[in-house]
């Protein structure tokens, strides 16, 4: 509740913290329940726990894996890796990274596929000065999201959701029909050692909806 532990900080073991306050380990593995019911922390699977996410970040957008969109449609997900880049970061770049942080950057271009058809087109940087271990993975497998999400915890999120005409790389990509807009879903994240990833995300307009649940402060 002090904010030491920062969103996304992982907790102690168990045992660790039953040494630590001199408890029963099921005592901990209690009140460790009763803090997840609470919203406060999250348990990942093999990872152990994690402070949870602020109530009120992921009201406005959460950040969902792409795989489990298209099996909730009941299709069969698949996935395309279309380029693989090391390079300087510039221009636009420096924004999102600041001078202080600027180096080089991993670009990774992918296809989403639902059903065997395109579902969205994915165009990512990764900060490699804060993910170093995204320089030797080739993303071939895996899209870099999931990827990402179980390595390095994200503290801070930006999106931007804006419609866009399609051009020729996006018609060709995505099999849009002519005239037809984009979605485009732009986000940007941030732990506490910096900038974590930038990726835009474009949907065929007509295709998905974004859709975000609210509650009010408090409840």
């Amino acid at each position: 509740m002090s904010g030491a532990w920062p969103p996304g900080h992982p907790l102690p073991f168990e045992v660790d913290l039953a040494t630590h306050y001199g408890v029963s380990r099921m005592t901990v593995n209690k009140v460790m329940g009763q803090l997840v019911q609470s919203g406060l922390i999250e348990r990942r699977k093999r990872l152990g726990s994690f402070v949870a996410q602020p109530k009120a970040q992921s009201a406005v957008l959460e950040i969902h894996d792409i795989r489990d969109e298209v099996r909730s449609l009941n299709l069969e997900y698949g996935y395309e890796r279309l380029s693989l880049q090391r390079r300087k970061a510039s221009g636009d770049d420096l924004a999102w990274l600041t001078d202080e942080t600027a180096g080089e950057l991993l670009s990774v271009t992918g296809l989403h596929l639902a059903g065997g058809q395109p579902f969205c087109l994915e165009e990512r940087l990764i900060n490699l000065k804060t993910v170093p271990e995204a320089a030797d993975f080739d993303f071939i497998a895996i899209a870099p999201g999931p990827w990402l999400s179980s390595l390095i915890p994200w503290t801070t999120a930006q999106h931007r959701i804006q419609a866009v005409p399609a051009d020729r790389k996006e018609h060709k990509l995505l099999n849009l029909s002519a005239k037809e807009a984009c979605l485009v879903i732009e986000r940007r994240t941030w732990n506490a050692s910096g900038p974590v990833t930038r990726v835009t995300m474009t949907y065929p307009g007509n295709r998905h909806v974004v859709t975000a649940d609210f509650r009010p402060s408090g409840a």
